[in-house]
């Protein structure tokens, strides 16, 4: 089979969908694999390195005239023209990006989306090794948006002797909740997380030993937990569905001046009342007198890291599309068909299709 891996074009983002060791084993199982040239780079993983693995290096036309297209994130706007009737593996978060799902309909393209895909416990394994990065990410870029230079309210987020540390409030507890819990746990931040489900509450209970604060989410603890934050990390998800919205601009304008609120569901949409996409170049806003960091792309601030850990997480799935297509890879890994948005251009998913009405 022909695999094209194209060059991201969203702003700042490094990430390529494939590594030299996975190309390698592409080519060992018989595959041509094209990459565009400079795909790597953002990774730190030049041009040279993907020869050396078997690759050849082409233009970005050559790279989407291919069978099955790799990418990380959705295609953008002026990626629509290369969509055709192929197989697209990547990032998709459909029900917040309408025009993706007409640019993919209208091309007859077949398209799978990683953050939908299941295993056989029912976790979405190709979406957690960013949730991890973003997680972690997330109370990193809050840290950094709390100093006083950046618009923050001055506050470092482990305090020292005589101080008290920041308060820090995760809102969900899955995989992107986890781990911006034990990040700022570790920083020796005062946690809080809040999740809806009582099963996962105890699981942090028991996991620090009651050092990390626990409360069932509902509207009234939401507000109560976030009049007093320095930092709040949004990281609810509803799998292939938008983001429901549990912070109103009216408790925002309630909060800490310079507190600062990170919403990592803004690939879903946000769950911040006055979430909008922005950049890695102006990643923040100001809603009242805090800020909002709403960056979609966070991992492709450490894209060697992501690229690396992406690309473990996908390779056996992309091993299986290129030997047989969608139904052999579908046969291997049943949870593939959860991924599966579009085929031949016709919308499949259910749950995209009711978002998008």
């Amino acid at each position: 089979m022909r695999i094209g891996i194209p060059k991201e074009v969203m702003n700042r983002e490094g990430r390529v969908a494939l590594g030299p060791q996975g190309v390698r084993s592409l080519i060992a199982d018989g595959h041509n694999v094209l990459v565009q040239e400079g795909a790597g780079l953002g990774a730190a993983m030049p041009d040279k390195e993907f020869e050396a693995a078997g690759a050849t290096i082409v233009s970005v036309e050559e790279a989407w005239d291919t069978d099955l297209v790799l990418k990380v994130k959705e295609p953008q706007e002026q990626e629509f023209p290369y969509l055709r009737n192929q197989t697209l593996f990547t990032y998709l978060h459909l029900a917040a990006c309408p025009a993706v799902a007409d640019a993919l309909q209208k091309a007859g393209t077949t398209s799978v989306a990683y953050e939908t895909v299941t295993d056989a416990q029912g976790g979405l394994p190709l979406l957690a090794p960013m949730s991890q990065v973003a997680g972690r990410l997330a109370v990193i870029e809050g840290a950094h948006h709390l100093l006083s230079p950046q618009g923050g309210r001055g506050v470092l987020l482990s305090g020292v002797p005589g101080t008290s540390p920041a308060k820090v409030v995760v809102i969900g507890g899955g995989q992107v909740g986890a781990s911006a819990v034990a990040m700022a746990h570790g920083l020796r931040a005062q946690v809080t997380v809040l999740d809806v489900n009582a099963r996962t509450l105890s699981y942090f209970d028991d996991l620090y030993h009651g050092q990390v604060r626990t409360i069932i989410s509902d509207p009234g603890s939401i507000r109560e937990e976030l009049l007093d934050a320095d930092l709040v990390i949004g990281a609810v998800l509803v799998a292939g569905a938008k983001a429901p919205v549990l912070v109103p601009d009216s408790l925002v304008e309630e909060m800490k001046p310079g507190s600062v609120l990170v919403d990592v569901a803004i690939d879903q949409g946000g769950c911040f009342e006055s979430s909008r996409k922005t950049s890695h170049e102006e990643p923040t806003f100001k809603v009242a007198d805090s800020l909002m960091y709403c960056v979609p792309n966070m991992p492709g601030a450490v894209a060697n890291t992501s690229t690396r850990a992406l690309a473990s997480a996908t390779l056996p799935y992309v091993r299986a599309l290129a030997e047989g297509g969608l139904d052999h890879a579908i046969k291997r890994y049943p949870g593939l068909a959860e991924g599966v948005m579009t085929r031949e251009g016709t919308l499949v998913n259910e749950t995209v299709a009711a978002a998008l009405s």
